[in-house]
């Protein structure tokens, strides 16, 4: 890999864990900058502004693991269970999660429901459910994390 390309990947993998420990509005710049070397230039010359940095970083959170056609019933349940925990998860993580809950961060909010919207469809389609079918289904397996992950803190 090109070391532009590692400086590219090590600002956005930076700011995903930035985002996921402390939410959303801990993804600055200068934060970035703390916790990389990697000069502010460098980091504006990828990415024009905050939004567009963290519109990059969660872009990668969008999943394009297409389902065979011939996958069991059975088997799309469990993927799309897993693809949506693991989008909350392993995703936002809790901290990006409690800024979407509460709203603290707008821009933020609205770029990861635009995500989060992809995510929908491919799991939805990949149950062959209706949307609003599919729309419940998805909503009680995220609640269901979202509500044990409270109860128990896993």
């Amino acid at each position: 890999m090109e070391q532009r390309d590692q400086v590219g990947v090590r600002i956005l993998h930076t700011a995903l864990e930035l985002l996921r420990a402390r939410g959303p509005r801990a993804v600055t710049m200068q934060a970035i900058t703390e916790a990389t070397g990697i000069a502010k230039t460098t980091i504006y010359r990828r990415h024009r502004d905050r939004r567009a940095l963290l519109t990059a970083a969660l872009a990668g959170l969008v999943l394009d693991v297409p389902m065979p056609d011939d996958t069991d019933r059975d088997e799309r349940l469990r993927w799309a269970i897993t693809q949506s925990v693991d989008v909350i998860a392993n995703g936002i993580g809790a901290g990006g999660f409690a800024a979407l809950l509460t709203g603290e961060d707008p821009e933020f909010s609205e770029v990861f429901r635009a995500i989060l919207t992809g995510h929908r469809r491919q799991a939805i389609d990949a149950l062959g459910a209706d949307d609003r079918d599919g729309d419940t289904l998805i909503d009680m397996i995220v609640g269901s994390y979202v509500a044990e992950r409270a109860r128990t803190g896993t």
